[in-house]
């Protein structure tokens, strides 16, 4: 049978885009080959030539040991040959039996060759016109040989012509000279020349012929038949049965004998007609001559659905349709074994057929290759850090992860959320890290004798490149701060010091790591870093020395510091002094010592400038450090980081020190438990990252004054752990003497347990109770209590050291043995245990110490063990101890000549009664328990001894450990291959186990690892399943001590979390059984609750499907309803600010994790508050007018709604919804929301519009506005949700409205839409993502969750409503999933989409999923149905549009029908994720919004994308209007600049720079006395946080002049006032005027350095005005509250200073997170003062004269201001607040305005040139506003 291709291969895999050929990292390439732009076929083509094919060539994959590994049937090249020249293509094959097969085609061969691992076949290369190919030869290609598609059929070539089965494709070599464009694999065949317009309106689909996707079709100009200009070759031709000696063309036409199509009067294909070169080509092979007719294919047809069974679970299997060979074997083997089902083709989409009455099925296995999933097992965390050394752990650039090695395992830890992330490859223990500076390449290598380094692309985590580092142990790595040179110091083979320079540029281009230099060296060296400016330069440190070395002409070459008195010093670590303030060779290098001095080198003049000594507190009254020369021992410094403020120390002491940078006392330290091994401060400074010699890593929150552990880990090597499911604990024993317990959860350590004189040898939870049982190599046996944290019992009937400790699953017994072979058996009732019995002599006393040296059946009714000697197992009752069964293992292989010997024992299933045992020659016996009888035998197992057995609870898998691998086995052993192979460990496993809930697996040795356990859950036949189509929910009250039952047996998927108070009653009654009436169930009493107004707890957490009803009694407290008028009334007393509004709901639970989902809402962090006053301007008197909001919320999710019909468009920007007229792009901006809105839902008849926001300060409850779309008004407020909500929909009679909260909130409310009062409240007790009511009852709506989804049935009877909820779990065979969005289809159909790119189709009469399929590689967030057509939108920034036609047949006629599947009619990639999507009736237009903040209007028909509405994703750094007010632009830290017509607020160009933030901008300003501004004078200049300005035509869209002032990154940027010279300022105080004409920078101010420049600005001014000459004046502002006047005149090149202010502050601020920024602008309107705010002793704005040196008055402000812009035009000041506030400011005097709309601080503002219009900009958005008055 034909393997069935992984998920990620249907239904095609482009080769070339996934294996990406253009980065040359995973392909390689030799000779001639280049990429070339081919305009014909309007892509990207690649040219391999050359006189020789061995020489130049293109090949996949890039190393000849890997393997491409793809499965499809089919491959599909698509090339050309160059002209009079000769090719040659290899492809390499793995047969079934991993027999390599090379197949090779070249127009080189004469004739046909084989042998049994080489197929050569001659290509004849025909012609465009008749006259240039030779009848019947090969040969060069002709000078017209066209593009043509390829076609193999890869396990056909290999059952003709060598009799064997084909595997997979293992390699591609395309040698010269051809044209490629593209390599393919699919198991689908596609028809060239069909387009999927035609496909579906002919609908083809049913004739089985399959469009060929977009990426593999060539282009056809209009008019052109495609056969006319491309060639397809299919090789084997068509129906084929011998072979063909060569490949060629041939043309399909009808023959007799073919199936003709349905309606032959309208033939597929267009007639051909054959040229004299086509004939002569078809004639070279006389027996397949016969034209062909286009043959019935079902490339994307299901054309029956296999049965379903339960009695065996396996993974449906696809065989290919058409293929006679394998359709006559499976009806051999069906008729063999009716149980089979018959596998046939699913079409490439991967379906699971599913019964109807809502069991989850699976079809029995056939001649599956291996387990499914593959991997069955994922890594998820490692408790564990070190192995080799604990001094490397890095941060990275953004101070949000840290990288650190775990023995062979290079772990980053995300410290928001504490996911880990793994690099895995090593092989060895990892002994160093490096970062780049700008941390997006990671350098490692690990210890032992091969020396290997690997270079890592930290963001993807791929393996850039691997290089010998010829060291055997690495005490030191660095990375120069461009990322191009690498450093390493270690020991070499003959253990002397050696010093390696490795050159890494070439190594991200696809290239490898070469050696720069390398040097041998008799000094001692422990620290070695690269000089941060200079790539050839490195400073050391060890014993006696520090050494400067310089790599110069190849040579490494070094040269002492003089340390005169200290030179006997050890020095231990170096770093750099930071800070710009000097030249980068004069910063001081800082060097310490264990003896506690701290050497200041002088870098430039290679000696010690300085040196302080560390001392331990000394009694002086403060006690702190000092610093110093005194006498006496100091502090052993380990490890020393340096920041722009402070110095960071670790020591031998155990302390982490922050000390001044004049080390005149420690400010600040934590102390360890352990010495401190490294300490390394952020980059951006907040936090000290610290490692200890005990395997410790945590990090000091400096602002917090907090300490926080990211990692404990054992000292030594795991011996064993046991799991307590209840409370989700593990114990582990470890050779450090000590017995820890974990949380599994947050893998946290909770208790470490050690004894002064004694080691811990085993640990065994309690199964039921929170006790631990402890045994220690002295013999005793000790339990402890973890809840009282107190030692219970402790017993002395062993005399050597415990080898077994467990307790027998019910829990009361429990049983220990030692290496004396002493048994006790201990009975435990009441958490005390009682000694039962105690035998000598049973164990085997050579069996090692172990925790499952003793196992207990699952029934609790056996022991077993090996013993009395290791080749004897014998078998107990429990209870008693009584001898059942003694199995000799020796005696089963009589054949060998060394006697067999037991190693581990486990016990299989309860209901076989198996016992396995692990030998130790490498095998497992399974025997059966009662009789010892060999059952069957399993060899080998591991190369080495088997140390640990572990079976799943459901006996489906087993798990194995050996040397450093586990494997996980088909318990059954019914596979090809039975197992799968995991590694990770660098040392041997110790043992492994699933976890209780069976949903993961722990292996222990070096380190503790957690894997999740992908496989899906068990699923067993019941009586009760049998009987109903769902299964009823018994739950049980907090006080019963009785365990719920479960149906099914299956392990819970998620822990169900407890309320802060006892759950209210539910009614669960039974379901109806005939006839399937309804499945719901029908109450007939209901209980209600104590707690007022509370409602109705849906809780399930089984996979059962379950029936709840929720229900209201009409007495429940209504919900706030307000009016629009109200805005900011009075609260009464009743009702104070601090206590919720009415609508009371039922306690909420503590789930606060949010779901793996990014469909799920999450506002943006804000640290803006609302405005404690509001200054609202008059009715009628406003001066402001909000024209246009540029910019779409992509964070928003569901935020857009469009009605075709109506043509109503809406959208949300942060807080404002934008009503947008597609037709003439006017706006509408609806005000109501203070926060960011997080949903919209429109109702059908597109009159009503709900928005959604978080709650307003002072409120309990989120905000959900109801909006009139006629005339804009809000017609109500409603309140009940307490954090977001998630997603809204209106019933499709629009008389309801439901609400439902995000993962925090979990509850769903009903609204009656008549008087908007709350209908009905339920709480669920898992996170919903989306919401939909049907559209063929209003009664009916559907939600989705973790794993369910939720069928709500609404019934009403007068004001009593009630809601009956039936939770359908998802499939099995999807795992563990989110169902993230959903959308209703045609009559009872429901699709729902997964966060793993599933969809899956219900039957809404049934409730039940009856068919699924891979739609997409990542989450599918959006669905929309209309008819026969579905949409889908997902992460991977993809739509897609399906054909559903015939699903609706699968779902009526069941799984014996004949039915289509699904088809992919086509994709478009958009740039963000999938958001929200509103679509036509007809889906053939419709508007999808991405988080890249665009709305997109996409056409299926023409298959166009075109962008509606753009905006920045990022914050807006500076906005800007054009000289003529036309344009305004903006920037962006996502390093775009975008040009912006006012008019339509469209998108007309952007500037991108990569890898950069652009932090201002400035227009151009229009020459004097020339208006209009001249097209070709429009410019603007950016400035980039490199420190570069760039000036860019707008005119001509591209950049005019790139120029490089700064070193550090720009902050302000202006235009002189003629706009010949353009002055810049950085972050560094640097102030640079430089001209645009020539590039160069003229002046360098340097009296502001050290704060950031905040604002320049120009103004004219007479020439001797102000006693300076020239016609200029401009000022700089600086963070520090200082503002310089300059005058200038740039012809002259004079710039003089004419004022400096300084502005007063307090010296501490409070309540201050930072500093608002200080500002200042000239005032238009009154000449010679300039308008200062920013920090000071009052919220105020200054007005300054420079004429009278003096403030002239002041204006009070309501907070300090985050903004300031001067009208030009009038006396008004726009003023922007960081509480979300625009104040328009009347001057000198006058009553100021407040306006709202900002949902965060109010950071730009700028007036137009006129002063008509004004932009303000908040975070992304951008508002464009017009004064009235103006």
């Amino acid at each position: 049978m034909i393997p069935v291709p992984a998920a990620w291969q249907r239904p095609y895999l482009n080769i070339f885009k996934h294996f990406r050929v253009e980065e040359w990292k995973r392909s390689a390439k030799e000779g001639d080959v280049a990429a070339l732009t081919d305009t014909r076929l309007k892509g990207t083509i690649y040219r391999i030539r050359g006189s020789n094919p061995a020489s130049s060539y293109l090949q996949l994959p890039r190393a000849g040991t890997q393997s491409l590994g793809l499965t499809g049937r089919y491959l599909y090249l698509l090339f050309r040959p160059l002209p009079h020249k000769h090719f040659l293509v290899h492809l390499d094959v793995t047969t079934e039996d991993n027999q390599v097969v090379r197949i090779s085609f070249s127009n080189l061969f004469k004739e046909f060759k084989s042998t049994a691992t080489w197929l050569q076949f001659p290509f004849v290369c025909g012609a465009a016109n008749g006259g240039t190919a030779r009848r019947g030869a090969t040969g060069a290609a002709p000078a017209d040989v066209r593009w043509m598609c390829l076609v193999l059929d890869l396990p056909s070539i290999l059952g003709l012509y060598l009799n064997r089965r084909y595997s997979h494709l293992r390699g591609v070599k395309l040698c010269s000279n051809l044209l490629v464009k593209n390599l393919c694999t699919s198991d689908l065949l596609f028809e060239p020349g069909v387009t999927f317009s035609e496909a579906r309106l002919r609908d083809l689909s049913s004739c089985g012929v399959a469009p060929m996707p977009r990426e593999l079709a060539f282009p056809v100009p209009k008019g052109e038949n495609w056969h006319d200009l491309y060639d397809y070759i299919r090789f084997p031709s068509e129906g084929s049965k011998v072979p063909c000696n060569c490949i060629r063309k041939s043309f399909p036409s009808p023959v007799a004998g073919d199936q003709v199509l349905e309606e032959p009067s309208h033939p597929l294909t267009q007639p051909v007609t054959l040229s004299r070169a086509v004939c002569d080509r078809l004639s070279l092979v006389h027996h397949i001559t016969s034209p062909k007719a286009v043959p019935h294919r079902c490339p994307v047809i299901t054309e029956s659905i296999p049965e379903v069974h339960l009695a065996v679970p396996g993974p449906l299997r696809a065989v290919p349709a058409g293929d006679p060979v394998l359709e006559e074997k499976q009806r051999l083997h069906s008729a063999g074994d009716t149980s089979q089902p018959l596998p046939l083709s699913d079409g490439g989409i991967h379906v699971y057929a599913r019964q109807r009455r809502g069991q989850t099925t699976r079809a029995v296995p056939g001649s599956e290759e291996g387990l499914v999933p593959d991997p069955i097992l994922k890594l998820k965390t490692i408790i564990g850090f070190g192995g080799c050394s604990t001094k490397w752990a890095l941060w990275t650039r953004d101070s949000t992860a840290v990288v650190y090695p775990c023995h062979a395992i290079i772990v980053a830890l995300l410290l928001k959320t504490g996911e880990q992330r793994f690099f895995l490859g090593h092989t060895d223990k990892v002994s160093v890290l490096a970062f780049s500076g700008s941390s997006t390449l990671l350098a490692s290598a690990q210890a032992g004798p091969r020396g290997v380094g690997r270079l890592w692309d930290f963001p993807t985590g791929t393996c850039l490149c691997l290089f010998k580092t010829y060291l055997q142990s690495l005490v030191s790595l660095s990375f120069s701060h461009s990322g191009a040179v690498l450093c390493g110091v270690g020991k070499d083979v003959h253990s002397k010091t050696m010093v390696v320079v490795w050159n890494t540029a070439q190594a991200t281009r696809g290239g490898g790591v070469t050696v720069l230099a390398k040097a041998h060296t008799d000094v001692d060296i422990q620290a070695m870093k690269i000089a941060f400016f200079d790539d050839t330069r490195m400073v050391s440190c060890g014993r006696d020395n520090i050494r400067l070395w310089r790599v110069r002409s190849g040579a490494l070459r070094s040269c002492p510091v003089s340390l005169g008195e200290y030179h006997s010093l050890d020095f231990t670590d170096l770093a750099f002094e930071e800070g710009p303030e000097r030249e980068p060779e004069e910063r001081a290098l800082f060097v310490c010592s264990r003896s506690g001095h701290v050497l200041e080198v002088d870098y430039k003049n290679v000696c010690v400038q300085s040196a302080r000594r560390l001392l331990p507190a000394q009694p002086q009254g403060n006690g702190q450090e000092q610093a110093g020369s005194g006498s006496g021992p100091g502090i052993a410094i380990n490890s020393i980081s340096m920041s722009l403020t402070f110095c960071a120390t670790g020591s031998e002491d155990g302390y982490v020190r922050l000390w001044p940078l004049d080390f005149s006392a420690a400010v600040l330290e934590a102390e360890h438990e352990a010495p401190v091994s490294s300490v390394c401060i952020s980059p951006d400074g907040h936090k000290v990252l610290s490692t200890t010699a005990t395997g410790n890593l945590g990090y000091l929150d400096i602002q917090a004054r907090d300490y926080n552990t990211l990692m404990r880990s054992h000292k030594d090597s795991v011996l064993g752990f046991s799991v307590e499911g209840r409370w989700k604990l593990i114990a582990t024993v470890s050779q450090d003497n000590t017995i820890r317990v974990w949380d599994l959860t947050s893998m946290q350590q909770l208790y470490d347990f050690s004894a002064a004189e004694e080691t811990p040898c085993t640990v065994a939870f309690h199964p039921s109770w929170k006790i631990l049982a402890c045994g220690f190599d002295s013999g005793v046996v000790r339990t402890f209590s973890l809840a009282a944290s107190d030692l219970l019992l402790e017993h002395k009937q062993h005399r050597a050291a415990i080898t077994g400790l467990t307790f027998s699953p019910d829990g009361n017994l429990m049983f220990s043995s030692c290496l004396q072979g002493t048994l006790a058996l201990y009975s435990f009732v009441a958490q005390k245990t009682q000694v039962l019995r105690v035998l000598g002599n049973v164990v085997a006393r050579d069996a090692g110490i172990g925790v499952d040296t003793l196992v207990v059946s699952g029934d609790s009714r056996l022991l077993a063990f090996v013993g009395p000697s290791k080749y004897i197992v014998t078998v107990m009752e429990a209870c008693s101890l009584d001898e059942l069964l003694r199995v000799d293992i020796s005696t089963f292989d009589l054949h060998s000549a060394i006697l067999d010997s037991a190693v581990k024992v486990c016990f299989g299933p309860v209901p076989q009664g198996e016992l396995l045992v692990a030998t130790s020659s490498n095998k497992i016996l399974v025997l059966d328990a009662k009789t010892g009888r060999l059952v069957r035998e399993v060899s080998p197992v591991h190369k080495l001894t088997c140390s640990s057995l572990a079976l799943s609870r459901d006996g489906q898998y087993l798990l194995t450990a050996g040397d450093k691998v586990i494997k996980v086995w088909d318990y059954r052993m019914r596979l090809t291959i039975n197992f799968q192979v995991f590694i990770g460990h660098s040392e041997p496993v110790r043992q492994v186990a699933f976890t209780p809930d069976q949903q993961h697996v722990i292996s222990v040795g070096d380190a503790i690892f957690l894997w999740d356990f992908l496989a899906p859950p068990p699923v067993r036949s019941s009586p009760a399943r049998a009987r109903s189509p769902t299964s009823t929910l018994l739950l049980r009250s907090d006080s019963s001590s009785e365990k719920p039952r479960d149906v099914s047996e299956t392990p819970r998927q998620t822990v169900p979390l407890p309320l802060l108070s006892t759950p209210p009653c539910l009614d669960i009654s039974s379901v109806h059984q005939a006839g399937f009436q309804s499945i719901f169930s029908e109450s007939d009493k209901e209980e209600e609750e104590d707690l007022p107004g509370s409602s109705r707890v849906v809780a399930n957490r089984h996979k059962d499907a379950s029936v709840l009803v929720v229900g209201s009694d009409g007495s429940e407290e209504e919900p706030v309803v307000r009016p629009k008028v109200r805005q900011e009334s009075p609260r009464s007393p009743e009702n104070p600010a601090n206590e919720p509004r009415k609508g009371t709901k039922t306690p909420k639970s503590p789930c606060s994790i949010r779901p793996d989902s990014y469909r799920h809402f999450t506002p943006r962090f804000k640290a803006s508050v609302l405005p404690q006053s509001f200054s609202s301007p008059p009715a009628g008197s406003e001066a402001l007018k909000l024209k246009a909001v540029i910019g779409y919320n992509g964070n928003g999710r569901g935020n857009m709604v469009w009605n075709p019909d109506t043509g109503f468009f809406a959208y949300s920007c942060g807080c404002v919804i934008v009503v947008e007229d597609l037709h003439s792009g006017s706006q509408n901006h609806w005000l109501g929301h203070a926060e960011e809105i997080s949903t919209l839902a429109l109702s059908h008849d597109a009159q009503v519009l709900a928005s959604a926001s978080g709650k307003k300060d002072g409120d309990s409850h989120c905000q959900i506005c109801i909006w009139s779309t006629q005339d804009g008004a809000c017609t109500a407020e409603l309140f009940h949700h307490e954090t977001q909500v998630q997603a809204m929909a209106f019933s499709w009679d629009d008389r309801f409205l439901v609400t439902i909260g995000d993962y925090s909130d979990q509850t769903m409310a009903l609204w009656s839409t008549h008087t908007y009062e709350l209908m009905l409240s339920a709480r669920v007790l898992e996170p919903l993502h989306d919401v939909a009511f049907s559209p063929v009852s209003h009664q009916d709506l559907a939600c989705v969750g973790r794993g369910a989804v939720m069928f709500w049935l609404l019934e009403q009877q007068g004001a009593a409503v009630r809601l009956k909820v039936h939770r359908a779990p998802a499939p099995d065979v999807l795992g563990l999933v989110e169902l993230t969005s959903l959308c209703y289809g045609a009559d009872a159909l429901l699709y729902s989409g997964t966060n793993s790119g599933q969809i899956c189709v219900w039957d809404t009469e049934t409730n039940s999923c009856f068919m699924t399929w891979e739609a997409d590689e990542g989450e599918i967030g959006v669905l929309v149905c209309r008819h026969k057509r579905l949409v889908s939108g997902s992460n991977t920034k993809r739509i897609r549009l399906w054909s559903v036609a015939t699903v609706q047949e699968l779902r009526l006629k069941g799984p014996d029908t004949r039915s289509g599947s699904v088809l992919l009619e086509h994709e478009i990639t958009l740039d963000g994720t999938i958001v929200s999507a509103a679509f036509d009736d007809s889906l053939e237009m419709g508007i999808v919004g991405t988080t890249a903040g665009t709305l997109w209007y996409i056409n299926w028909v023409e298959s166009t994308s075109i962008r509606l509405i753009s905006g920045h994703k990022n914050k807006v750094t500076e906005v800007c209007f054009s000289p003529d007010e036309s344009h305004c632009a903006t920037c962006g830290e996502d390093g775009s600049v975008r040009i912006w017509a006012l008019g339509s607020t469209e998108l007309v160009v952007q500037f991108q720079v990569l890898n950069q933030s652009c932090q201002c901008l400035a227009w151009k300003p229009r020459p004097v006395g020339l208006w209009p501004c001249a097209v070709e004078s429009q410019h603007v200049v950016a400035g980039y946080s490199d420190g570069t300005v760039r000036v860019f035509s707008v005119s001509r869209t591209e950049m005019e002049l790139k120029m490089h002032p700064h070193t550090a990154a720009l902050t302000a940027i202006a235009y002189s006032t003629d706009g010949e010279m353009i002055l810049s300022g950085g972050k560094d105080g640097i102030v640079a005027v430089s001209s645009p004409r020539t590039g160069m920078t003229i002046h360098v101010l340097a009296d502001h350095k050290g704060s950031p420049i905040t604002v320049l600005q120009c103004t004219r001014k007479q020439y001797h005005d102000f006693g300076v000459e020239g016609g200029e004046l401009w000022l700089a502002t600086s963070s520090d509250r200082r503002v310089s006047v300059w005058g200038s005149d740039w012809l002259q090149d004079k710039c003089e200073l004419l004022d400096w202010l300084s502005f007063p502050a307090p010296a501490g601020p409070e309540g201050l997170d930072s500093l608002p920024p200080s500002l200042a602008a000239f005032c238009p309107w009154e000449h010679g003062v300039l308008v200062y705010v920013g920090f000071g002793m009052q919220e105020e704005a200054l007005f300054y004269s420079l004429r009278k040196k003096q403030v002239l008055r002041k204006i009070s402000l309501p907070a300090f201001a985050t903004s300031l812009s001067l009208s030009p035009a009038a006396p008004f000041m726009a003023i922007g607040f960081g509480d979300r506030l625009l104040r328009l400011q009347p001057c000198p005097a006058g009553d100021p305005q407040d306006y709202a709309g900002h949902d965060d601080t109010v950071h730009l503002c700028r007036f137009a040139p006129s002063g008509r219009g004004l932009l303000t900009a908040s975070h992304s958005a951008v508002l464009v506003w017009e004064l009235t008055g103006a």
